[in-house]
Order: structure tokens, then C-alpha cells, then sequence
């Protein structure tokens, strides 16, 4: 008997874990290679998981909302295509064999979960966390002891993703993780929400809505956000692109939109202000050599994602142009894969797109800054000539750049902000495609 194990594939860059689902296959049943036997999600998208073989499902070893570590086996398949268990004496071996997996994953995960939350300097503990639990409880501020007394729908009491949020939904205040004093419970009432019964109606967010309420409240706990803005001449590049466009796609077939040639004068501000190119380590701040521009995208669903342009910085005009569309399609067809919307350092928001004249984003996390670029608006300017000032008409375009104040400080934002600006005001309208 041929026996396959399938493990839980790699999910993209800095992923190590993943939640099952659901199940479209159960113990029993037959599968052809490459047939989809499970749904997995992460924090940042969802993923269809295919059959290695032809065969019969003979073992599954987790259940839906369990979280997995990226290459854990999850389930087996016998490729003979005979299901091994077939007598109670098999299963009741089958049932010892998973029960002593299971007891020997929690002995080599605990000492790890103990000293990523013992870090926290709250105290020992004693239950087994998985490593997306503890991830969660340090960002919310969360003490060993608050944790311990959510009651845990997991496998034997196990504490899941989906119970420390219904906690952090219902409680009524953050804790400090080392208090010094009782903090005072405050005594303001969220305002009652009016439901007019026949008229208003409830809508459930989906995951991904949640997820993105989720981290948008985080950022804004976490980052002091400041936001400065300029306003910039983009004529020469409004000029250029409409001469050029024609012709740019019937020589690489590829459409010719802005998006690439911000990303080309951020990558340029950055390579000058590599300060901005950071995350917030605790007190350590990690300055990333790679610039990944992710760009805003809104999906058919309404929600947002952030698929990101690797090493912009050491792609052309052309290479960013087809990096950009192809990014850009995959998202309008939610086709994008894992490591297409992973490791961004930078993030743009074209909140032009949506006919904004200018924005205050909110920080990407971990990123420490966030361009948003409104919309392009010709209007009659003053402009100085050889033979002095002259009003014109131009093509003008406000930026606005949100930063964490823990590590940028107004000159740094502002600098990177004017460095940009300056790149795109001495766009070359003569460039050759």
C-alpha cells in the first residue's frame, strides 16, 4: 500500500501557519490528483489546497478552524485506492495512533509557545498556544492570566484564533500586561445603535471585511499617525503618457497607467530615504534592503488587498508596467496567490481612482509609511518662465503621506514626501518607451 501524506503547503513569504476551512472531501472518499480536498485561509487570503495523487482519503487529522503550522501533515491518502480502515479494531488503533500525534505535537510545541509568551513577562503557562494565539495576545496587550480564563472550543479546550476575538469583541477594556495599579473601568456606554424593524437591515461582515476592520483598528493602536501633504505639476507626465500609450501597447501589449510610474518615483525616494523602508521591532527598528511597493487594489467584492510589486527598484519602466497589470488583473479575478500579496516595506493608495482629490490613509502594518495619490485636476496656475511668471493651465495632483511618528519624524516624512513630488514633476516628457 502506497501511503501519500499531505502536508499544509507553504502559503507565501513570512506565513508559518494557516486555518482549515473546510473539508470537501471526508475519510472514505476517492480523489483524483490535483482535485481540490480542502479550503485554507491566512491572514491575508484564502486558498484552494489540491490532492498530490489519485487515491482514497484514509486519515484526516484536523478539523475545520483549526490552526495549522505551514508543512504539518493533515491528512494521509492511500494511492492504492483502498481505504485501509475497514474494521473497528483498525479504527480503535487509528484513534491511539492520532491521540499519540497529538500528544507528541503539543510536547514539542510547548516549550516554544511558553517562551514567546513568557516574554511578555506575565507569568508561566500552562496550556498549549498555538503560535497565531500568542501573536494575537501580545498585540492586544493581553496578560497569561486573561488568557487562561478564555474557555477554549478546540480540541480538548484548546484556545483558537476565533476565541480570544470573541474575548477581545466582549471586553470592556484593555488590561496593561505588567499593571502597577488596578486600571479604572470606564464608565462610558457605547451610544445604542437605532434599528428600525422593516426598514433598517443587518448585513454580516465576511472574513475578509473583518479581517480589515481588524487591522485597521490595530494600526491606528499601534502607529501615532501624522500626515503631511504637497501638491505637484504632473503635466509632463499627463503629456507624456497620452503620446506614448498607443503606441506602448501595440509594441508590448500591455496597457500604460500611472500606477507604474508612481511606483517608479517611490522606489527612486526610497533608495535616497532608506528610513522609510522600515517595520517597529519592540524598541529594534528593522530596515528592509528590498523595496516591495504593495499598491491598494480594490477587489470585485468591495474589500480591499494589497498585492505587491517586489525589488520595484530594480525593474524598469516596461518591467513595472507588466508587473503592475498582471497583479492588477489577478486581483479584479481574485487569482492572486499568497506570495503575490506578502512582504510590501512601502504601500501607495490611489484614492484618485475613486475621484478623492486627496486621503489620509492608515498605515499598513508593519509598514511605518503610506502615499496616497489623489486625483489629477487640470486648473490655471502660476508658472515661471524665461520671460517671467505666466498663469497655465496644468495638470495638478495632490500626495499626502501618512507615517508612524514613533520612527518618522517630520523632516524625514516631509523630505521623502518632497523627494517624490520632485521626481514626478521632472518626469522626463521626452523619454523613449
Amino acid at each position: 500500500m502506497s501511503v501519500i501524506e499531505l502536508k499544509m503547503p507553504k502559503m507565501g513569504e513570512s506565513i508559518s501557519e494557516a486555518t482549515i476551512l473546510n473539508w470537501l472531501k471526508k475519510v472514505g472518499d476517492a480523489v483524483e490528483e490535483d482535485e481540490t480536498i480542502l479550503e485554507v485561509a491566512t491572514d491575508k487570503v484564502d486558498s484552494e489546497v489540491p490532492s498530490p495523487c489519485n487515491g482514497v482519503i484514509s486519515e484526516i487529522r484536523y478539523k475545520p478552524n483549526e490552526v495549522v503550522e505551514i508543512g504539518t501533515v493533515i491528512a494521509v491518502i492511500d494511492a492504492d485506492g483502498e481505504v485501509p480502515i475497514s474494521s473497528p479494531s483498525e479504527k480503535e488503533e487509528l484513534s491511539k495512533k492520532e491521540e499519540k500525534n497529538a500528544n507528541a505535537k503539543t510536547t514539542t510545541a510547548q516549550p516554544s509557545a511558553e517562551k514567546a509568551f513568557r516574554s511578555l513577562n506575565t507569568g508561566d503557562n500552562d496550556g498549549f498556544l498555538s503560535p497565531l494565539v500568542i501573536s494575537i495576545a501580545k498585540k492586544e496587550n493581553l496578560s497569561i492570566e486573561e488568557v487562561q480564563s478564555i474557555e477554549g472550543t478546540g480540541e480538548g479546550g484548546r484556545i483558537r484564533k476565533s476565541d480570544i476575538m470573541l474575548y477581545l469583541k466582549h471586553r470592556k477594556y484593555p488590561l496593561p500586561s505588567r499593571p502597577e495599579a488596578s486600571a479604572p473601568k470606564s464608565s462610558y456606554n457605547a451610544p445604542p445603535i437605532n434599528f428600525v424593524e422593516g426598514k433598517d437591515r443587518i448585513v454580516e461582515m465576511d472574513r475578509m471585511r473583518k479581517m480589515i476592520a481588524d487591522h485597521m483598528v490595530y494600526s491606528k493602536h499601534t502607529s501615532p499617525h501624522v500626515t503631511s501633504y504637497i501638491e505637484v505639476d504632473v503635466t509632463n507626465i499627463v503629456n507624456w503618457r497620452n503620446s506614448v500609450k498607443n503606441e506602448f501597447l501595440e509594441k508590448y501589449g500591455e496597457k500604460l497607467t500611472y500606477t507604474p510610474i508612481f511606483v517608479e518615483a517611490v522606489a527612486k525616494a526610497i533608495a535616497e530615504y532608506p528610513m522609510i523602508n522600515v517595520s517597529v521591532d519592540g524598541d529594534k527598528i528593522v530596515v528592509h534592503d528590498d523595496i516591495n511597493v504593495g499598491m491598494a487594489t480594490a477587489l470585485p467584492s468591495g474589500n480591499l488587498i494589497v498585492p505587491v510589486v517586489r525589488n520595484a527598484d530594480e525593474k524598469n519602466l516596461l518591467g513595472l508596467a507588466k508587473n503592475v497589470n498582471h497583479l492588477a488583473n489577478n486581483a479584479r479575478n481574485n487569482a492572486l496567490k499568497p506570495d503575490e500579496i506578502g512582504g510590501s516595506t512601502f504601500t501607495i493608495s490611489n484614492v484618485g481612482t475613486f475621484g478623492s482629490l486627496m486621503g489620509t490613509p492608515i498605515i499598513n502594518q508593519p509598514e511605518v509609511a503610506i502615499l496616497a495619490l489623489g486625483i489629477i485636476k487640470k486648473r490655471p496656475e502660476v508658472i515661471t518662465t524665461d520671460i517671467g511668471d505666466e498663469i497655465a493651465i496644468r495638470s495638478m495632483m495632490y500626495l499626502s503621506l501618512s507615517f508612524d511618528h514613533r520612527v518618522v519624524d517630520g523632516f524625514l516624512g516631509g523630505s521623502f514626501l518632497r523627494k517624490v513630488g520632485d521626481e514626478l514633476e521632472a518626469f522626463d516628457s521626452n523619454r523613449k518607451i
